[in-house]
C-alpha cells in the first residue's frame, strides 16, 4: 500500500479494497520498523491516527468524504497541533504542547487526512541538512550516511522511505525544494500568502511559506488543494481564488515558454547534476515546451541578501523565548538577567544562536542602514529580475541544488559552505514567487532535482508541467533500496 499514489489510495478506500484503519496501521508499522535508522519523526501519534482513521472509515461508509479522506500524512513539527508536542526541533520548545491547531492542520483534518505524527526538522527551520535538530540528525533513505536536506528533512525522509504518502513542510530559503531534490520527491513552495501561516512557528516572517512534499506532482496537487486559501487570522494571507490544481494536471505543454537563466548554469554546478537537468530540458522540449535564455543578474546576491534579512527577522521572532512566558527555563537563576541568558543559551542550539546574533547586529544602531536596509533594496532588485523574465516566459527552470546529498558532518564546521547549498532556491523566497522541485535523474546513485519557478499564484502551471514530465519519465517512481 505504501507504493500507491494518493489517487490510487483514495480509489482503494472508496472501493473498500482496504480501510483507512488498515492503511494507517500499515504506515505506523513501517514507522516502527524503519524509522530507527532515519530519525524522521520526533513524535508518533498512533492513538490520534487510529481515531482519525476510524472517523474516515465511517465517513466513507456513509458515501461521503473527498479525495483525501482516510489518507495518512506527516506534519512537520513546526505546525501547532492541539494536544501534541510542537517542538520546532528545539530544546527550547521540547515541552510545549500546543493549545490550538495551525490553519493547515485544521484544513487537512477537515479534508479527512490522518496525522501519523510530527516530522523532525532543523531547529526553528534553520539549516540545510537537518543536522541542527535537538532531536538528532535525520538520515537520507537513499544513503543513511548522507543528509536528506533541510530544514524539512524529516518530512522528506518519511515520504521517500514510504513511511507516509505525503508530508507538510515549510520553505524559508529552499527548505522544501532542496530536501525534495536530495530524496527524489516533488516539493512545492507556493506563492507567499497562498497558504496560511497561522499556527506555523515563525523563523523569518516575510519569507516563510508552508507547502507539500510528496512522491509526485499529482499527489502534491491534491494536498495543496486542501491547504491553500485565504485565512483572516493571517495578516499575510492573500484573498484570491484558488485554482483547481488536480484539474490542471493534464493540460499539454505545447506552446509553454520556459526561461533558462545563465546564472543557474554557472561555475559550481556539479557536472553530473548539470547532465540530469539538461536531460529534463530535452524531455520537456520533446513534450512541446519552448526554451529561451533569460537573465537574473542579481541572483548571485540572493545568498548574502537572505543571510541579512532572515537572521534579522529571526532575531525579532525568537526574542519571545526568554524563559519567562513559555519555552525552556533555566533552573536556579540568581537574577532575571541570568534567567534570560541561561534559558536562551541552554534552549537554543549553536546555529540558532549564530543567526540571532547576526540578526541582532544588522538591526542595531549604526548598522541598520548599512546592512538591513541595503539588503531590502537588493531584494527588490531580485524581484524586478523575475518580473522582467516573466514578461517573456511562463516559467523559469534550473537545478534545485548544486550537488547531490553530501555526507553527514561534512559541512557542519563551515557555515558559509552550508549556506551556499541554497544558492538556487533563495531567490524565489526573496521575490515571493512559487517554486517546485521534481526528480530528474541520479548522479553517483543519489537523486537529482530540477526546479521550476513561476509567476505569482501560478502553482497550477508548475504542477501541470511537473505532472506531464512525470507521465513521460519514471524517475519519481524509483524507491530507495531497503524501503521498497
Amino acid at each position: 500500500m505504501h507504493n500507491l499514489s494518493i489517487k490510487e489510495l483514495s480509489e482503494g478506500l472508496k472501493a473498500k479494497r482496504f480501510s483507512s484503519r488498515e492503511l494507517t496501521q500499515h504506515h505506523l508499522d513501517r514507522i516502527a520498523r524503519h524509522d530507527w535508522a532515519l530519525n524522521s519523526f520526533i513524535t508518533v501519534t498512533p492513538e490520534r491516527a487510529m481515531a482519525q482513521a476510524a472517523a474516515a472509515d465511517a465517513q466513507l461508509a456513509a458515501g461521503a468524504g473527498g479525495p483525501l479522506t482516510g489518507i495518512p500524512l506527516a506534519q512537520k513539527d513546526i505546525f501547532c497541533t492541539r494536544g501534541v508536542k510542537t517542538s520546532c526541533g528545539s530544546k527550547m520548545l521540547d515541552r510545549f504542547v500546543a493549545p490550538y491547531d495551525a490553519t493547515i492542520v485544521e484544513k487537512l483534518d477537515a479534508a479527512g487526512m490522518v496525522m501519523l505524527g510530527k516530522a523532525n526538522m532543523d531547529e526553528f527551520a534553520m539549516g540545510s541538512s537537518n543536522e541542527t535538530s535537538w532531536h538528532g540528525a535525520v538520515r537520507n533513505p537513499w544513503n543513511p550516511g548522507r543528509v536528506p536536506g533541510g530544514s524539512s528533512g524529516g518530512s522528506a525522509a518519511a515520504v521517500a522511505a514510504g513511511l507516509a504518502p505525503a508530508a507538510t513542510a515549510t520553505d524559508t530559503g529552499g527548505s522544501i525544494r532542496q530536501p525534495a531534490a536530495l530524496t527524489n520527491l516533488t516539493g512545492i513552495k507556493p506563492t507567499y500568502g497562498r497558504v496560511s501561516r497561522y499556527g506555523m512557528i515563525a523563523f523569518a516572517s516575510s519569507l516563510d511559506q508552508a507547502g507539500v512534499l510528496a512522491r509526485s506532482a499529482q499527489d502534491a496537487a491534491y494536498v495543496l488543494q486542501a491547504m491553500a486559501g485565504f485565512d483572516p487570522r493571517d495578516s499575510t494571507s492573500v484573498d484570491c481564488p484558488v485554482d483547481d490544481y488536480p484539474a490542471a494536471l493534464d493540460k499539454p505543454l505545447r506552446g509553454l515558454r520556459i526561461g533558462l537563466p545563465d546564472e543557474f548554469f554557472a561555475e559550481g554546478l556539479e557536472p553530473g547534476v548539470r547532465s540530469c537537468v539538461e536531460g529534463a530540458i530535452k524531455k520537456l522540449w520533446e513534450l512541446g515546451a519552448e526554451f529561451e535564455n533569460v537573465s537574473l543578474p542579481n541572483m548571485p546576491l540572493s545568498v548574502p541578501t537572505y543571510y541579512v534579512v532572515a537572521p534579522a527577522e529571526a532575531s525579532s521572532n525568537l526574542a519571545r523565548f526568554d524563559g519567562v512566558r513559555y519555552g525552556h527555563r533555566a533552573d536556579n537563576a540568581a537574577s532575571l538577567e541570568e534567567l534570560y541568558k541561561r534559558s536562551r543559551g541552554e534552549g537554543f542550539g549553536a546555529e540558532v544562536q549564530r543567526r540571532i546574533m547576526i540578526g541582532t547586529y544588522v538591526l542595531s544602531h549604526g548598522y541598520y542602514d548599512a546592512y538591513y536596509l541595503k539588503a531590502q533594496k537588493v531584494r527588490r532588485l531580485i524581484y524586478d529580475d523575475f518580473k522582467r523574465a516573466f514578461a517573456s516566459v511562463d516559467l523559469v527552470l534550473g537545478p534545485t541544488a548544486q550537488n547531490v546529498a553530501f555526507r553527514l558532518g561534512d559541512k557542519g564546521d563551515d557555515p558559509v559552505a552550508m549556506y551556499l547549498n541554497d544558492i538556487y532556491t533563495i531567490a524565489a523566497n526573496l521575490a515571493g514567487i512559487p517554486a517546485l522541485s521534481m526528480p530528474c535523474g541520479f548522479h553517483d546513485g543519489l537523486p537529482v532535482g530540477v526546479q521550476l519557478m513561476g509567476n505569482f499564484f501560478d502553482e497550477a502551471r508548475m504542477l501541470n508541467v511537473a505532472h506531464q514530465y512525470q507521465q513521460a519519465t519514471d524517475w519519481h517512481k524509483r524507491r530507495p533500496p531497503g524501503f521498497e
